[in-house]
């Protein structure tokens, strides 16, 4: 008879050890059996819960985007103005739990898996749209339309150059000093546009 509440659990426990083991391989290049012992249970028992492979990395790329996303919201209850709002998205960009190094390999096989499967490629679609959205939502009450749209994109490849640098490094890169080249960027950019 399985235990009454301990599929939760369990889903995350298996979400958690997806992430850990993508970010460790530095690819999707994992196998069920490789997940389901890192999160202390069985392969079947991991097929149960989820199907296959697959749904284990689009429920750990949910995770992600999710915990980003909540990251994000927290920030913006402090932030006063549109140029405290673009601070909050940068510095939910780098937090401890999106700049782990295992988060941060997660991320850009997910972006692979993007161009092999519809799911992921609708999951990262929507993260992509929301990021802009926001950013471009912020920099037009500080800036003209076509420059808000310019910056924010600078802003969002600026950030996807970050996570690159810190996969293909052999350390992750100082998050602060992320944090505050993005931000001197946008503030060059908004200085521009004033002058």
């Amino acid at each position: 008879m399985p235990k009454v509440g301990m599929e939760p659990l369990r889903r995350d426990a298996l979400i958690r050890a997806a992430i850990a083991e993508v970010g460790a391989a530095g690819s999707l290049d994992v196998t069920v059996q490789q997940i389901a012992k890192r999160a202390g249970m069985s392969p079947a028992l991991a097929h149960h819960y989820f199907g296959s492979k697959d749904r284990i990395f689009i429920a750990a790329m949910r995770r992600i985007l999710d915990e980003f996303g909540q990251g994000v919201r927290r920030r913006y209850r402090t932030a006063t103005g549109p140029r405290a709002r673009i601070s909050a998205i940068v510095d939910g960009c780098f937090s401890p739990e999106q700049f782990d190094p295992a988060t941060v390999m997660a991320w850009l096989t997910f972006y692979v898996q993007a161009h092999r499967t519809p799911e992921a490629a609708r999951l990262l679609s929507i993260y992509a749209r929301r990021l802009d959205a926001n950013l471009v939502y912020a920099l037009r009450q500080l800036t003209p339309g076509p420059a808000a749209r310019r910056i924010a994109e600078g802003t969002a490849a600026m950030i996807d150059g970050f996570y690159i640098r810190a996969a293909l490094d052999a350390h992750t890169p100082d998050p602060r000093q992320a944090i505050d080249l993005v931000e001197e960027y946008v503030t060059l950019c908004l200085a521009k546009e004033a002058a």
